[in-house]
């Protein structure tokens, strides 16, 4: 019944209705990835109908595709020509030259899911739902062509410019290009692989549902769910290991997970009579119209930025970097010139090496460009002074423009580690708000964007407040009517206006919150840095992508829960206790473990007695605890923040100065909890995926079979 497999050669294929191709239609624009098994190129077609359209060049030694006929025999072309799908990755053509074989492929802007998943750490359910779904679709047209994927895994599942996902290397058996890493060539990444492939016991369409099992649990967790210390562990996992369910996992996706990971292969979900049908109806998937899904309909949670065809923002940039130059240029291996033989080459900046400075490093924002045309520079304008603070992804300065001598701050933003257009557009749109900095001038010199705003002279929101010698609840409370208003102004703007975004900012931390002036009057409060914000549309509450900063996180984060604009709002409790407290809620001093605060935030316990909060108001303790509510839906919102009595009455609050720790002792709380949540053992999951020994171990390996 299995019917019999066999192994059709590729070597030439070709696009229907177009001609034959080879290399002289084709001109190199960068490199998009590599592996044992060859590079991927982006390439442009520069001759036939098609000219100017971009593709993905795949450069192998030698590629065969495994195909069990169960039913007729099919010659090699009219299997090429039926893997025609929605979420699969179409091969236009393949030629063969010098023995090498060239496969091109569509070219996908967004990147592959892999890259996601190592920026976001980890996805909702309903994000999770979404990718699985459309997947599902397209291992189930595979197996009706009687093809078995056999490597699914992140790296394999790419994301077109709108976020809809198309798998690649499906069945692809693959002869490494490189005799020194043939050890690799052993069937692809074993932590994705099922039981019965990992025993070589043979393997039917089956396998792929475990896999797809192992990609959900990676997914939803952040951690894969069979990994040793090395190979032989991880294989003895595989076939042996009791999973550890989280049971922060909704039921449904557990009761999924549990289906999917059968070890016999005969009771494993989809492995029935009804194929993928059983996996449609798992209650896991309820909330998915299945044709609507397939038509495209379902908007994708996340949508790549991208900017012209070429851009390559969502590749790693590890690859993009480089420009393909195996050939002309000095060759790394001796049969490089025979690779690219035929092949003409992009001249100027893309080809030479990346030492001019003025040389573009990946495309300008539109909105640079319309305000400075091709004056590109930075430095022709102002004048760069010293640190003001430095991030992740960037760094901020003071500057001085030098036509004027006014003195501004500049964010200096690296675009091979953080996309900054969400940034720039939210500025744009929101900064004209009194209480939100104003982004004052913008530059891209194509490695690095730089945001001119307003240089905040009064400092941080919180040391001027623990170093000032009075500081009362009614101060607290004109403080947090300022920084609310702020928060209503952002989460509201999409309420009836479909077409204007609701921003949460998402890393509402106390530097993050500045005095303009040395006033410290509450007018000149600016909510600053708005590199984690998200523009959502008012009909989708939820944020798909956690930040995770900290001591303002809130709990249902720690959960891998979705979130929305109650975020914010449990930052702002955090930061209002901490004004009327005198400390942090969660964190006592810089050496608690990070064991202990995480506990505190998990369970969100804290004092609302002793020390200050015996003199502050009922009002005020009440306001807080709805602020700090563990359930986001019975969380306040900000014009609910802005409702409560404490706020309204607020000139009726007491003047009477408040006690507080040191600052040095609150800060260094502050810190602490930064560390519990980015450090601490006992939640491997908050740490980012290529950070996990896995990544490490596949180093390159990990682009084999990727970036199409």
């Amino acid at each position: 019944e299995e019917g019999i497999v066999k192994e059709i050669d590729i070597s030439n294929h070709v696009k229907e209705g177009f001609e034959k191709a080879d290399p002289s239609q084709f001109e190199l624009l960068k490199v998009l990835g590599q592996g044992s098994y060859g590079k991927v190129f982006l390439v442009r077609k520069v001759t036939g109908s098609d000219a100017g359209q971009l593709y993905a060049m795949k450069v192998l030694k030698k590629a065969t595709l495994k195909v069990r006929d169960r039913v007729r025999s099919k010659m090699e072309r009219d299997i090429l020509a039926e893997v025609n799908h929605p979420f699969i990755v179409k091969l236009h053509y393949a030629f063969q030259t010098e023995g090498k074989l060239y496969l091109i492929l569509d070219f996908l802007r967004g990147g592959d899911l892999f890259t996601r998943l190592s920026k976001e750490v980890m996805f909702t359910e309903e994000d999770v739902k979404f990718y699985l779904a459309e997947l599902a679709l397209a291992l189930d047209h595979l197996h009706g062509l009687g093809i078995i994927y056999r490597d699914l895994k992140p790296e394999n599942i790419l994301l077109d410019e709108e976020g809809h996902i198309k798998i690649t290397d499906f069945g692809l058996s693959k002869e490494a290009t490189d005799h020194d890493k043939r050890a690799y060539s052993f069937c692809g990444t074993i932590e994705y692989m099922a039981p019965e492939v990992v025993n070589r016991r043979g393997h039917t369409q089956s396998a792929d549902w475990w896999s797809f099992g192992v990609l959900m649990f990676e997914m939803l967790t952040g951690s894969l769910p069979f990994q040793g210390k090395d190979r032989k562990e991880t294989m003895a996992l595989i076939l042996k290991a009791k999973l550890g369910m989280p049971q922060f996992l909704s039921a449904e996706a557990q009761s999924l997970l549990r289906a999917l990971f059968k070890r016999n292969p005969c009771n494993r979900l989809g492995a029935g009579v009804d194929g993928v049908e059983e996996i449609k109806r798992h209650p896991f998937f309820v909330t998915i119209d299945w044709n609507k899904l397939y038509r495209k309909e379902i908007k994708p949670p996340f949508k790549p930025a991208v900017g012209r065809p070429e851009d390559t923002f969502h590749f790693d940039p590890e690859f993009t970097a480089r420009t393909p130059t195996d050939s002309p240029g000095v060759p790394p291996s001796a049969n490089a010139h025979h690779l690219f033989r035929g092949f003409s080459f992009v001249a100027s900046s893309l080809v030479q090496e990346p030492s001019q400075q003025d040389v573009p490093k990946a495309p300008i924002h539109p909105i640079v460009q319309q305000l400075h045309g091709n004056n590109i520079h930075f430095t022709d304008g102002y004048e760069i002074k010293e640190d003001i603070g430095v991030g992740s992804y960037s760094v901020c300065k003071r500057c001085v423009h030098k036509a004027t001598d006014a003195e501004y701050a500049v964010k200096i933003i690296d675009k091979s580690k953080r996309d900054p257009s969400e940034e720039i557009e939210i500025l744009l749109r929101y900064g004209q708000h009194p209480n939100i900095i104003t982004l004052k001038d913008v530059y891209d010199d194509g490695k690095y964007v730089y945001l001119v705003m307003e240089l905040m002279r009064g400092g941080e929101l919180l040391d001027r407040i623990l170093r000032q010698r009075c500081f009362s609840e009614r101060e607290a409370s004109d403080v947090l009517y300022t920084i609310a208003r702020t928060m209503d102004y952002l989460h509201s703007q999409g309420v009836g206006l479909p077409a204007l975004p609701v921003v949460v900012h998402r890393d509402l931390k106390p530097s993050n919150i500045l005095y303009m002036d040395e006033s410290g009057n509450p007018e000149s409060i600016r909510i600053c840095d708005f590199g984690f914000a998200k523009q959502l549309r008012a009909e989708n509450g939820l944020l798909m992508t956690p930040c995770y900063t900290a001591n303002f996180v809130a709990p249902e984060v720690l959960k891998r829960q979705g979130y929305d604009a109650a975020c914010d709002v449990w930052s702002l409790g955090i930061l209002l206790y901490t004004m009327l407290a005198g400390f942090t809620p969660f964190a006592n001093g810089p050496d608690d473990t990070p064991e202990e605060i995480l506990a505190r935030i998990g369970s969100g316990k804290y004092a609302l007695s002793g020390g200050n909060w015996d003199s502050i108001s009922d009002a005020a303790k009440d306001v807080v605890s709805k602020m700090l509510h563990v359930d986001p839906q019975q969380r306040l919102t900000a014009v609910q923040v802005l409702k409560h009595p404490w706020i309204v009455n607020r000139e009726y609050l007491s003047q009477n100065q408040l006690s507080r720790q040191d600052v040095h002792l609150v800060k260094g709380a502050m810190a602490a909890t930064y560390f519990a949540l980015n450090r601490t053992p006992q939640a491997p999951r908050l740490e980012p995926v290529l950070s996990s020994s896995l990544a490490q171990r596949r180093g390159m390996k990990r682009l084999t079979s990727t970036r199409l």
